[in-house]
């Protein structure tokens, strides 16, 4: 079973966005997986709240990872290439990089 670590503070973490919160659980000896909570009710799940994959924390190396799914990091990434919602890189053409 996960543990929960309620008073884990990552360093120079995001502040959660409005109606979001963020939680901490370990994911292996060394690496905290970082969930984000949403506290918006949805129909979907019968007004559960909802969790997503936000990243991992490698307490180690100090260094933050992009999810590939809830259960697999992948590769590394700088806090601040991150949003509050995610640190999964977006993949963008020049382009579609024009528009942001």
């Amino acid at each position: 079973m996960d543990t929960i670590l309620k008073d884990c503070v990552l360093p120079g973490f995001h502040e959660p966005p409005t109606n979001y919160t963020y939680e901490t659980v370990q994911f292996k000896r060394n690496v905290i997986a970082v969930w984000i909570l949403c506290h918006r009710r949805f129909d979907y799940n019968g007004g559960s709240i909802t969790r997503s994959i936000w990243g991992f924390y490698n307490t180690k190396t100090k260094c933050y990872h992009a999810p590939i799914n809830s259960s697999k990091q992948g590769d590394k990434v700088e806090l601040k290439d991150t949003t509050p919602y995610s640190a999964m890189q977006l993949n963008l053409n020049p382009l579609m990089s024009a528009f942001l």
